[in-house]
């Protein structure tokens, strides 16, 4: 079968691989219908997660259709479409029992397409395949569904969730990106106040007012911080989710908060931020980081096929397999071509 793979810092190739079996009893193995790209996905290829070996396909979102499970599962059957969630669950461990399945110790977590290969090729294998797939209601698209994978729960558990957005609150979203646009449409769920997006891009401002920001700042500090206050009655945002992952923008999200605030630090990060704690130990600010554990999955499941989160409309550009390293460059220059989420595959597509 063919699988995009890597094999160092900056290369990777669309090549032929071995298919992938059941070597658990509950595997299920997947045939991808749809897959797209993330951002950890370009952060593997710029060489910032060393633990990615080479040859490691790499990938970890899907929809697919079942073609083999093992022994052990129960949930799961031959045929069945499934979604294939970027975080794999055990269900056993402590972790996975307290919703925290991003930090399984039973052998899950983030894994496919970073310690094992992944949904980048046309066959994946899922471990714990009972309590890490999810099934798609009848009449509801991949493409709607492909968007639960990782991007929405991503925004909404790791922004909107970990950073208590409220009714009525000021919240600031930096980074006009997939995920900082899906922080924007999961945060409206919560109808607060002002939502506010911060980028450099123009072009992605725009799409951010058009998922749903009521004001956008093209971001240098000083603007950023003057139109915060403008909007916060002088005293700052709420809450600040910061989604681009750089030691600026997590500065600049610890400024623009007011006191008794919130940052939500989603960024991969790939080099070191500071937090100022000699301006910021008396403010009562509240800073979590963190990988998305996909509990909120079944009810974004929910949200999307009821029409509530139109999930499609954050597919930009689409692919057939056989284009994968065109969806690659166009997804690492996504500014120049303005795309959000590319979807590859086209099995029921939309």
């Amino acid at each position: 079968m063919k699988a995009l793979v890597f094999h160092s810092p900056g290369v990777k190739s669309w090549t032929d691989v071995p298919m992938p079996f059941v070597q658990n009893p509950g595997d299920a193995v997947v045939k991808v219908d749809l897959t797209t790209i993330c951002d950890s996905d370009l952060r593997i290829l710029r060489g910032d997660v060393p633990a990615v070996a080479a040859g490691r396909v790499l990938g970890h979102e899907a929809i697919g259709t079942v073609v083999e499970i093992g022994s052990a599962v129960q949930r799961v059957a031959v045929g069945d479409r499934v979604l294939v969630s970027c975080i794999t669950v055990c269900g056993a461990c402590e972790s996975c029992k307290r919703y925290h399945a991003g930090h399984c110790s039973g052998g899950g977590g983030w894994i496919l397409g970073h310690l094992i290969d992944g949904t980048h090729a046309e066959y994946v294998r899922v471990p714990f395949a009972d309590t890490s797939t999810f099934a798609i209601p009848d009449g509801v698209s991949d493409e709607r569904m492909l968007m639960v994978a990782d991007v929405l729960p991503t925004a909404y558990e790791a922004g909107v969730l970990s950073g208590t957005v409220h009714p009525d609150d000021v919240v600031a979203v930096i980074g006009a990106g997939p995920v900082g646009i899906a922080v924007i449409v999961t945060a409206k769920l919560i109808l607060p106040k002002t939502i506010i997006a911060i980028d450099v891009d123009d072009s992605r401002l725009s799409m951010a007012k058009e998922f749903g920001a009521d004001i956008t700042i093209n971001c240098n500090f000083a603007s950023a911080l003057n139109e915060i206050r403008r909007a916060s009655d002088g005293v700052g945002a709420h809450v600040v989710i910061e989604t681009v992952g750089t030691s600026e923008m997590f500065t600049l999200a610890t400024t623009l908060v007011r006191a008794v605030g919130h940052v939500a630090a989603i960024g991969a990060h790939g080099t070191v931020a500071t937090l100022s704690t000699d301006r910021q130990w008396n403010r009562n600010v509240r800073v979590t980081s963190g990988l998305v554990d996909a509990f909120s999955t079944p009810t974004l499941i929910r949200l999307v096929s009821s029409a509530q989160i139109l999930a499609n409309d954050l597919v930009t550009h689409r692919f057939a397999f056989e284009d994968m390293m065109t969806a690659y460059d166009v997804f690492d220059n996504a500014s120049r071509h303005r795309a959000l989420k590319v979807a590859i595959g086209g099995v029921n597509a939309n």
